[in-house]
């Protein structure tokens, strides 16, 4: 069951003795793509490392085994030209970090060293959407980018931020789509839709 304003989230375990533990966000994706397409259940995982452990309070080395926290994890179902995939932590769509649009669709709360969206959680049902307008210069995207670090670039009237349980976007041009920092595909049109409940994780 997805989170809901006022209630606990996730437990603490002892992790089982033969749980399968991914060390990044792409590892993660990997078991995610390949129980999709074959229409089996996701097994359960633990987050040694990556961007999703580290929203879930974990990623430390040597948690595993050990105690650690269990929750349900929502996924991000991506289409695109006609291609499918999933996500589980971000999505970011570009050509350049520097000018250009810029599109972040984030089930966790970071991007590496960067505070992307303060406000997202990966088990909430909605994706936490930021878009950087086309015409945002260098120098005010470097200004953002500083704050990024500690989750102070929002508000900003030139990065839009909304909550959905799913939407479509058209780009201006054709952007590179990366899933959890690896290179997917080229795309002019992007739908993203979430699939709650999807994954159980341990981090």
């Amino acid at each position: 069951m997805t989170i809901r304003r006022g209630h606990s989230w996730g437990e603490a375990v002892t992790s089982p003795h033969d749980l399968l533990v991914l060390s990044s966000d792409s590892a993660v994706r990997a078991v995610v793509v390949s129980h999709r397409e074959q229409g089996n259940d996701i097994p359960p995982v633990g987050l040694a490392g990556g961007d999703l452990a580290r929203t879930m309070g974990g990623g430390t080395p040597g948690r595993f085994p050990g105690e650690v926290v269990r929750a349900p994890l929502d996924v991000l179902r991506l289409d695109a030209d006609g291609q499918r995939t999933w996500a589980v932590a971000h999505v970011v769509a570009r050509r350049h970090w520097w000018r250009g649009e810029l599109l972040l669709a984030m089930n966790a709360q970071f991007l590496g060293e960067f505070d992307v969206a303060p406000r997202s959680h990966p088990n909430d049902a909605k994706v936490d959407v930021v878009h950087v307008d086309w015409q945002m210069g260098v120098r005010t995207r470097l200004a953002a980018l500083r704050r990024a670090r500690t989750g102070t670039h929002l508000p900003h009237p030139q990065i839009g931020v909304r909550q959905t349980p799913g939407t479509t976007v058209r780009f201006r041009r054709p952007l590179t789509v990366w899933v959890d920092g690896e290179r997917w595909m080229d795309a002019t049109e992007l739908t993203i839709t979430v699939e709650p409940d999807a994954l159980i994780g341990h981090a």
